[in-house]
């Protein structure tokens, strides 16, 4: 009966290409509830607890991933295609308190949320208590962050300065290239393995190094390769109990898909996309890198598996349409691993920014657009799911069809997909540094939209940085009136300013401090994943982290991009305008009066308020005067 009221919600107008994608993506969307998930803490304490002091860090990393992979809960729900997720269940989000510890307080925001919630029992709380914040809570990245950061950097951080990432996940905006599709873990695990065979101790001084980072390479392959060898394993063993023969042969499917992948590169299409999911579940299970790893240019990734396959009566269209919406689904069923703290409290989304780039160019130059972004496309319209995040690239030979096709759905106004500029993303790229080829392999990585060259690159993306803020700070000779302390430096009285070019080297001056501030913490911190948080894993699968011997969080990538976001641009443009125009051009306010305006929010000062809003260059409206500000801030 209760099968029956179910069936009853899957009625015409459903989103979903099958009967099976409509049940699966309504269980989604409206059936699971989003809870936390103690058992990745759990098991990652009891790994640590049994290895740590007996091996090296990136081992120690590598033993604690493939204990995770030995004894997590495998999920298999009924009509499955693609399997494989971040917790024991659909929507069960685990935490990392290697990184950051999530207090009790957390638990309770979490879970008495109206929107965004995720639920959390009293057995949580009891763990989390009992076994998690005892073992963790001065071991967490973010304690030894907090010991270490000079007073300077806290205090502006303290003032809304800027944030800091990688106080809450970590490093890893990254995309991914095509080698998951010409090599399985056992090939990584056999390049591995020949490199520590060859070990030159006599005459590499560095050879220890490169023995513990492979020996952690070699524990991560290991690991992969027992998930899937567990999921082949559990397919079976429900297959000999199951009934319903459908089902049956569906599971014997999976088995014998996860007998091949993530061991040994894939053969066919299906295999192909469950082993970039194998990936992205062990890579998101190594290491919260939230703002996501990204599959990179799918379609063409993707292209020769369903040529093939069409070509050898394996597969048909419609086929392949369905295993992708059923990727989809579960890119949708992982939310995001919520924040800690004042962060947990401001920040409030289940999206984890995975984005799945379509239709760029190839690496010979040539349009990248096939039948399989023409699929990823309808795909998209047709599952509406909050992820994964999509977007295409457009080029000067990119088909009309493809433009126009891209074009229809997102005047349906629902977000999706996002359009960038090819060529600009390989101009911008080169200019930074990354050859023709490398640029060309480009992919954005994240819902951040960062570009970056696919499985070659790694991102530290470390935080906002609040530009209007340093004019505050500057005009108020480094005072910060939220936490009354003195957050930046004195570049002067500003009642003494006689030009606007005295503001705007104030601003320079107060600016070059806190980026020199903002920039020297990164380095603490960045060197502070390099020494306690490798990540193995992310590393087989980045360029040139095997050949070199380093660590994806020690430089052993090919490309190495650290960054900050400036945030507020429009913002300080228009109040630059002010000063500039309304105070030393048409002297219209004093600054005293502008600063004193400012200071009680205008209370009072409704003339000028009329004036700084109305009647004053802004930023996007084509205005040369504002826009010369812009390029020069």
């Amino acid at each position: 009966m209760a099968t029956a009221l179910k069936e009853q919600k899957f009625v015409e107008g459903i989103r979903g290409c099958t009967d099976r994608i409509r049940r699966l993506r309504e269980e989604s969307v409206h059936g699971a509830v989003p809870t936390i998930s103690m058992e990745r803490a759990v098991l990652l304490t009891e790994a640590y607890q049994q290895y740590e002091g007996t091996c090296s860090i990136p081992v120690l990393r590598g033993k604690a991933f493939y204990y995770l992979m030995a004894h997590r809960t495998l999920y298999l729900g009924r009509g499955s295609l693609i399997v494989g997720e971040k917790g024991p269940k659909p929507w069960a989000a685990p935490t990392f308190p290697e990184l950051c510890c999530h207090t009790l307080e957390d638990f309770d925001t979490l879970n008495s949320r109206e929107r965004v919630f995720f639920r959390v029992t009293d057995e949580d709380k009891r763990i989390q208590r009992d076994v998690i914040i005892p073992y963790w809570k001065d071991r967490a990245m973010l304690t030894k962050m907090n010991g270490l950061l000079p007073r300077a950097w806290q205090k502006l951080f303290a003032a809304g300065m800027f944030t800091e990432f990688l106080q809450q996940r970590g490093p890893g905006h990254t995309v991914a290239d095509g080698k998951i599709y010409r090599k399985g873990y056992g090939d990584f695990l056999r390049d591995i393995q020949e490199r520590l065979a060859s070990l030159d101790f006599n005459n590499d001084m560095d050879a220890l190094e490169k023995r513990d980072e492979w020996e952690g390479m070699a524990w991560v392959c290991r690991g992969m390769i027992l998930l899937g060898k567990r999921y082949a394993a559990l397919a079976r063993d429900m297959a000999a109990k199951e009934k319903d023969p459908a089902w049956r042969r569906d599971l014997l499917d999976i088995a014998a898909v996860c007998d091949v992948v993530p061991e040994h590169w894939p053969q066919t299409f299906r295999q192909a996309i469950q082993m970039y999911w194998f990936t992205h579940i062990g890579v998101t299970t190594e290491m919260n890198n939230w703002d996501a790893y990204s599959p990179g240019k799918f379609d063409q990734y993707l292209e020769p598996f369903y040529d093939r396959d069409l070509a050898e009566g394996r597969l048909t269209r419609d086929d392949a349409k369905e295993l992708l919406e059923a990727l989809w689904i579960q890119f949708n069923n992982q939310p995001a691993p919520p924040k800690v703290g004042i962060t947990l409290k401001e920040s409030a989304t289940y999206t984890d920014f995975c984005n799945i780039n379509t239709g760029a160019l190839r690496p010979d130059g040539t349009c990248g657009v096939s039948d399989v972004s023409y699929l990823i496309l309808e795909v998209m319209d047709d599952m509406r799911l909050l992820q994964p995040s999509s977007n295409v690239q457009i080029s000067q030979k990119t088909p009309e069809r493809f433009l126009r096709k891209a074009l229809e759905i997102s005047r349906k106004g629902w977000g999706q997909p996002v359009f960038y500029n090819s060529e600009a993303i390989v101009q911008e790229l080169m200019y930074l540094g990354k050859s023709l080829d490398d640029a060309r392999a480009c992919g954005i990585a994240s819902g951040c939209v960062e570009a970056g060259t696919a499985g070659k690159e790694a991102y530290v993306l470390t935080g906002y940085l609040n530009i209007p803020k340093v004019l505050e700070l500057a005009l108020h000779r480094g005072y910060d009136a939220y936490t009354g302390e003195k957050a930046g430096i004195d570049v002067g009285d500003p009642l003494q300013f006689a030009s606007y070019d005295d503001v705007w080297q104030a601003f320079l001056k107060e600016l070059k401090y806190v980026v020199d501030v903002k920039v020297a913490g990164n380095n603490l911190i960045e060197r502070l994943y390099m020494q306690y948080m490798p990540v193995p894993l992310l590393s087989v699968i980045t360029d040139d982290c095997i050949a070199k011997g380093k660590d994806y969080n020690a430089g052993g990538a090919r490309y190495n991009t650290s960054y900050i976001q400036c945030v507020g641009i429009a913002t300080i443009t228009d109040s630059l305008a002010v000063l500039k125009q309304q105070v030393f051009e048409q002297r219209r306010f004093t600054m005293e009066g502008i600063i004193t305006a400012c200071d009680r929010d205008f209370d009072g000062d409704d003339a000028l308020l009329d004036v700084v809003l109305h009647h004053t260059p802004k930023y996007g409206n084509d205005d040369d005067y504002a826009d010369a500000i812009l390029h020069d801030v």
